[in-house]
């Protein structure tokens, strides 16, 4: 790795989870000052830890790796030593509350920074800890954010796109996550490739009439945010909520599950909040019903039976 780059200001990662610690070494690996703020040391390579968010806004650049439940409590402790010169970028799947508040509107609002974005689309936090080819997609409205995250992540390893489209990336990520799930446990209830690809079409579809009541445009769901971030989904790339999906079909129960997946799943909440915000709209949501119904101990085939009965509605 080379030395610390002189003269620029370090990078910090809040959240010493896979993620946080991924972004924290790919960091490392570009030459650049990395601070890590979490709980209890994580003790990388070429990574300082703390626990003092002074320390933090020495940094300009700031990756918020923490879930959504928790992002108001660390973000405004965060912002009390922060200011308008902060880049907040966060890398959650979530979204706030049962108003479903994007997180980056959270930020704006518990934080005195407005230069905000989400990194999302096909990144898996092992791709960031290993260095092997990925690629991901900003979303913010300020250009200045974007650069900063390619000089902090971007390599020839990790290509780096970037949309005007902030809520969009964060709906992407938000309801891939929950389909994510979907695909762990119907594959270990024994649904084949058709079955698998007629949910995960209609949840896209489900997804695009979701998008606009909550601030996103529907056509970013069909770029790497969206659709990119599936297809390596279904290419296997394993990550947290396949595998919680997986023990719930194999019959562990929902902590058991959540243990057995080794993160945080953001769409453990979230199915059941966006089933009642499009009920409350009339938008046909029964992908998220069904999720709804499985996280709640359905057996799968009562399940696949009662999302097929749901789910007929015109392509």
């Amino acid at each position: 790795m080379s030395g610390v780059s002189e003269g620029r200001a370090p990078v910090a990662v809040v959240g010493g989870g896979g993620f946080g610690q991924g972004i924290a070494r790919a960091a490392a690996r570009q030459g650049l000052e990395v601070l890590l703020w979490s709980r209890s040391p994580r003790n990388l390579e070429g990574v300082k830890d703390t626990t003092s968010f002074v320390e933090v806004a020495r940094a300009g650049l700031i990756f918020l790796a923490v879930p959504s439940p928790f992002v108001e409590a660390v973000a405004g402790e965060m912002g009390q030593q922060l200011d308008g010169r902060h880049y907040l970028v966060h890398v959650s799947r979530g979204l706030v509350g049962d108003a479903l508040e994007p997180i980056s509107l959270a930020l704006r609002r518990v934080t005195p920074c407005r230069r905000v974005g989400a990194l999302g689309g096909p990144l898996v936090a092992e791709a960031l800890r290993d260095g092997t080819p990925s690629g991901a997609v900003v979303g913010t409205h300020f250009p200045e954010v974007a650069d900063a995250v390619r000089a902090a992540l971007g390599s020839e390893a990790l290509r780096l796109y970037d949309t005007m489209d902030l809520v969009g990336v964060e709906v992407a990520s938000a309801m891939v996550g929950l389909l994510a799930l979907g695909v762990g446990y119907g594959r270990a209830a024994g649904a084949g490739p058709a079955a698998l690809a007629l949910v995960l079409t209609r949840g896209m579809a489900e997804a695009a009439r979701l998008a606009p009541s909550l601030g996103a445009d529907p056509q970013t769901l069909s770029g790497l945010a969206g659709h990119g971030d599936l297809l390596a989904v279904m290419a296997g790339d394993e990550r947290p909520e396949v595998r919680l999906g997986r023990a719930l079909a194999e019959g562990r129960s929902l902590d058991e599950a959540a243990r057995e997946a080794g993160a945080h799943i953001e769409g453990v909440k979230l199915a059941s909040r966006l089933a009642a915000h499009a009920e409350r709209l009339g938008l046909e949501a029964p992908i998220c019903r069904t999720i709804v119904d499985v996280l709640e101990g359905t057996p799968a085939q009562d399940a696949i039976r009662a999302l097929m009965a749901r789910d007929a509605g015109t392509e």
